[in-house]
């Protein structure tokens, strides 16, 4: 996707350069042009599609938390999966991954749901689809992107160091099925979602989990709490 406005992190640039010259990704462009010529609003914007892999060259990804799409309401999407930029409404989900986290490392919750502070330790905090219509929920789903982040899931599986998959929901569980289990540690739970949050995802202790996994390998663990000031934690 060579739009202008997009750059990609050189790690993955190398990684994914076969992704990039397939006929697949050619079409999603052509798509995503056409939508911007007839006036549809995309978010997150153009320099943002592959902020989760800027942020996490794949060198040093540690864990891996897959979301579906992006937030399509004005001012959220930004490219990381759950996050939401500094002076967003923290959203339902995020909410009660902070609720998790207190229950399970003592971490008080953030007053912000901006997270590159994880993106930067390692955390690819990925959707599956990377691009969406303002107000319309999974309008870019079946485009192609969720053929693309296939490939980003498959490069961390046979390439990384041992890493944490944190699949929280089905739809997270099925996509990284392929994950070779006895390298990684793969972590499912139900979705942090308030509609299915009770089921199982409070009490999954992931993130001691994942760390505690970490540890044992020689890494050093993630530090889940987030910076008070989330304006001074950007690049």
């Amino acid at each position: 996707m060579s739009d202008t406005s997009v750059s990609l992190e050189e790690s993955w640039k190398a990684a994914l350069e076969g992704e990039f010259s397939s006929p697949y990704m050619q079409q999603l462009k052509s798509f995503l042009v056409a939508q911007k010529q007839v006036g549809k609003r995309i978010f997150p914007k153009g320099s943002e599609y592959f902020r989760a892999l800027d942020l996490t060259p794949i060198s040093n990804v540690k864990a891996v938390i897959l979301g579906q799409d992006p937030y399509h309401g004005l001012g959220q999407a930004h490219g990381l999966c759950f996050s939401v930029r500094p002076g967003v409404r923290i959203p339902p989900s995020l909410v009660n991954i902070y609720k998790e986290m207190e229950t399970d490392l003592g971490i008080a919750p953030a007053r912000h749901g901006f997270l590159e502070h994880w993106a930067k330790q390692g955390v690819l905090l990925l959707n599956s689809v990377l691009t969406v219509e303002e107000g319309q929920a999974a309008a870019h789903q079946g485009k192609g992107w969720e053929r693309f982040t296939d490939a980003v899931i498959r490069k961390v599986n046979d390439e990384c160091e041992p890493v944490v998959f944190m699949l929280w929901g089905s739809y997270a569980q099925r996509k990284a099925a392929f994950v070779d289990t006895a390298r990684h540690l793969v972590l499912r739970a139900p979705h942090p979602s308030p509609l299915s949050a009770h089921n199982g995802f409070f009490g999954c202790g992931h993130f001691s989990k994942a760390n505690a996994f970490l540890q044992l390998r020689g890494r050093a663990p993630i530090d889940w709490q987030l910076p008070a000031d989330p304006h001074g934690a950007q690049v």
